[in-house]
């Protein structure tokens, strides 16, 4: 694969697809086509613009050389592969965070309540990895905080003007999950990090401490939708992402055991993944299939 699409990590931008998916179904009728591709499409910038920006710090600090990389974890290995490919990777970088800042600048002609959205998402792609990754609390929440309530709330006040109470409540669901799989991904990398002055919560309070943290990231993540139909703010279709709870529990159980074997730990690892997926996109077929 060329090294600027394999720092661009591929396969997890599905993730941006599946928030803005949840987003626009949160949202109420008529959804404008054109707008949602843009957002979209804004979207996948955006998590791509800040994936190649930190491979491209990455690389230069040499933390990639001291990772122990795994498929979920430790960078693509791109550039380590193929150095003389990072001025393109970081050029390309800026391209994508120009050309999401462009679709940015567009939407606002039609939702002015997307600039706050607009300036913290821009400030969280510049700023995360020379800045944001050395503030443990920041560090777990800038993941959830971009993926939840900037992209999928962001996503009905694209379409709608203004992000519902719904819409808030249903963005705490991809936001709890996106800052767990941010946070069981750092377990593998908890040494190398230390080495350039990363500071997270995996490496200040211990594995074992940040699998019971995931956990109750886990019962934020379900515990928000179910707030939602309680209050009347969700119809209960979105429920329907109740079916990964299972799947959770395996995940929950499987951090706490093998917290500090991190060859026992990947499979788990890929369950959380797919838990991380697989939750967002059944609330969001849930609510296409019984919408409010």
């Amino acid at each position: 694969m060329p090294p600027m699409l394999g720092a661009m990590r591929l396969p997890f931008l599905l993730l941006a697809v599946v928030c803005v998916a949840l987003g626009a179904a949160v949202a109420a009728p008529p959804r404008d086509g054109l707008v949602l591709l843009l957002v979209t499409v804004g979207a996948l910038a955006a998590h791509a613009a800040v994936n190649l920006l930190n491979e491209w710090h990455d690389f230069r600090s040499g933390l990639d050389l001291r990772t122990t990389r795994t498929p979920f974890s430790g960078g693509s290995g791109a550039l380590p592969a193929q150095p003389q490919a990072a001025a393109g990777v970081l050029a390309l970088g800026v391209l994508l965070m120009a050309l999401c800042g462009g679709i940015g600048l567009w939407l606002l002609q039609r939702s002015p309540g997307l600039l706050p959205y607009g300036v913290v998402g821009l400030a969280l792609v510049v700023g995360y990895t020379p800045w944001i990754t050395h503030r443990p609390w920041l560090c777990l929440l800038a993941p959830g905080l971009g993926f939840g309530p900037l992209m999928t709330a962001g996503t009905a006040v694209a379409l709608n003007g203004a992000a519902s109470a719904g819409a808030l409540l249903v963005s705490l669901m991809p936001m709890a999950l996106a800052s767990g799989l941010l946070l069981l991904n750092q377990f593998p990398d908890v040494d190398a990090d230390r080495t350039v002055g990363r500071r997270h919560l995996p490496m200040l309070r211990g594995r074992a401490w940040a699998a019971r943290l995931l956990a109750g990231l886990f019962v934020v993540a379900y515990a928000a939708p179910v707030a939602g139909v309680l209050a009347g703010v969700l119809p209960a279709g979105v429920l329907l992402c109740g079916l990964t709870v299972p799947l959770a529990l395996v995940v929950a159980r499987g951090a706490h055991r093998h917290a500090d074997d991190i060859p026992a730990l990947l499979p788990t690892m890929a369950r959380n993944v797919a838990l991380t997926l697989a939750t967002p996109l059944l609330a969001a077929l849930g609510l296409w299939w019984m919408p409010a």
